[in-house]
């Protein structure tokens, strides 16, 4: 295989000019004659790069408005052409100079749609032409042009032509062209996911409907140890659905412990999906802390202003110890050396927090293993309809929008002769909001904030019933009971009656609500109707 050669032009166009120092810096070291538009020529020019203009080099002005500067035949001619005898004979005829190097990166279309108050025509301007064009004619011919999209790249590239005498390898332009091929497929499919969202008359379609249309980009974030077994391979990517949530997993600040595994993720976002339940539901100075283990909570724990944070965890942690062990915590607020100390006693996997003390992160780190993210905005509200999730099956994918809880109980409509207490409807608002996190079939039993005993992942309602009572143990005596969906028999209100449950809040709708209903009454016990079902399967 014959040594590349040096390079000896490149075109810049870059909207995004972060360390564009650095680029500037090889150019000039490799002696490359330099191209470029607009800002991106006066900021190279401030860095003392000698650039050419691209109106200069292809002697045609730019026009429309700026709409096109690079769409030319000099350009794309340069970019595309082969290193074969022919097309040196035609470069040579039509007076086109090669062109060996292309850094281009695209007119921040996400960025624009995100800003309040985004027009569709300042969205529609935003979308690049030329730059994709010329990245995807770069990556097409990678056997002889380089194409760099990522100024975080900049540097490998100073790297790679510093130890390569002014060239680039085949394998790193390959490397490139890959890079570059993802760039612009992301940038499409976020324009193709606007487009879709928006009709004919550029009025935005509906916010929480589904799009006909499913474009999904991601961005690589890191290469998993394995998936939730060690023979399956796994990575984790950053999605453009993330951008619209609140701060995700994707940023937390890993402060020590392990790599994250796969496993690790999926508890950890479902202990942050409850914490974020329970923290929607708190009263002015109250806080809250949640245990997860297996995608399934096993404890949670709502806490006034007069009780510590760390009490507020021990009631969670209590709700089941054994279960606790090897779990992923979560919390409303950041942790402090008291709760550092009580969540050290117990071996976990993951630790969530808005934030840590000094004194905390060195109690915390005397466990080598642990985890400890930091997610200093997990609380911030969200705008726009709630989140897409997307599940995979066989032959496709399932998209539907985040559960969210729209009736609580203290709004929904009482059938029974008595009516929850006030301290009743405060315990069934907390287990509303832990159920819809529980495999269904879902069980909660609540007692003085905290659960005391949930039931999840049978196949029969009155089975998690029993699990629940089970793990309540005495505890479910004075407790309520939420359900993720109706009774379909009276034998879960026998059942719960007998163990001392008071108050239950479930949807409603089933072909026997009046036999569940004549079973409260005949018990004493209270119970409210949603309507709205909460299922996770």
């Amino acid at each position: 295989m014959p040594t590349p050669a040096p390079l000896r032009r490149a075109l810049v166009s870059v909207s995004d000019k972060s360390q564009l120092d650095v680029l500037a810096e090889l150019l000039i070291a490799h002696k490359v004659e330099v191209l470029s538009t607009g800002g991106t020529h006066r900021a190279l020019a401030e860095l003392g790069v000698a650039v050419v203009k691209v109106s200069e080099f292809t002697g045609a002005p730019e026009i429309l408005d700026g709409r096109v500067k690079t769409l030319h035949p000099k350009i794309h001619g340069g970019i595309l052409a082969l290193p074969t005898e022919d097309h040196a004979r035609e470069l040579e005829l039509h007076q086109i100079a090669p062109i060996d190097l292309v850094v281009v990166n695209l007119y921040p279309f996400r960025e624009t749609i995100r800003k309040p108050g985004c027009s569709f025509a300042d969205a529609i301007e935003n979308i690049d032409i030329g730059g994709p064009t010329m990245v995807r004619a770069a990556a097409k011919n990678w056997g002889r042009v380089g194409v760099v999209v990522d100024p975080n790249d900049y540097a490998r590239l100073a790297e790679v032509l510093a130890e390569h005498g002014g060239a680039l390898p085949d394998s790193v332009r390959r490397s490139f062209a890959r890079k570059a091929f993802a760039h612009t497929a992301s940038y499409d499919a976020a324009i193709a996911d606007y487009l879709a969202r928006h009709d004919d008359e550029g009025q935005a379609i509906d916010a929480a409907a589904i799009t006909p249309g499913l474009f999904v980009s991601g961005e690589p974030l890191v290469e998993l140890r394995y998936g939730e077994n060690p023979h399956q391979p796994a990575r984790f990517f950053r999605t453009d659905y993330a951008a619209a949530e609140q701060t995700g997993l994707d940023r937390a600040l890993i402060h020590q412990g392990k790599a994250l595994s796969y496993n690790n993720l999926l508890d950890a976002d479902a202990a942050l999906g409850l914490i974020r339940d329970l923290h929607a539901g708190l009263p002015e100075g109250g806080r809250a802390a949640a245990v997860f283990k297996h995608l399934s909570p096993c404890g949670a724990a709502l806490g006034s202003r007069e009780e510590s944070l760390a009490e507020t965890f021990i009631r969670a942690r209590q709700a089941d110890a054994e279960s606790a062990f090897g779990g992923i915590v979560s919390v409303s607020e950041a942790v402090d050396a008291a709760t550092a100390e009580r969540l050290v006693e117990t071996f976990l996997e993951v630790v969530i927090a808005p934030g840590y003390s000094p004194e905390a992160r060195k109690i915390l780190a005397k466990k080598k293993r642990l985890r400890v993210l930091e997610l200093p905005e997990m609380f911030s509200p969200s705008s726009g309809p709630p989140p897409l999730r997307l599940r995979s099956v066989a032959g496709g994918v399932l998209v539907q929008r985040e559960d969210l809880i729209g009736v609580a109980a203290k709004d929904g409509q009482v059938p029974t002769e008595r009516s929850p207490s006030a301290a009743e409807l405060t315990s069934l608002d907390l287990g509303q909001r832990v159920a819809k996190h529980v495999r269904s079939n879902a069980i909660v039993l609540v007692r003085e904030g905290a659960t005391v005993g949930i039931g999840g992942g049978q196949t029969s309602r009155v089975e998690a019933v029993r699990q629940a009572i089970s793990r309540a143990g005495d505890a479910a005596k004075g407790a309520v009971l939420a359900s993720d969906a109706f009774f379909p028999f009276r034998d879960s209100i026998d059942a719960i009656a007998a163990a001392g449950v008071t108050a239950v809040v479930q949807p409603g709708g089933s072909m026997r609500d009046a036999e569940v209903i004549a079973a409260c009454d005949e018990h004493g016990v209270a119970m409210v109707f949603t309507g709205e079902r909460h299922f996770r399967h």
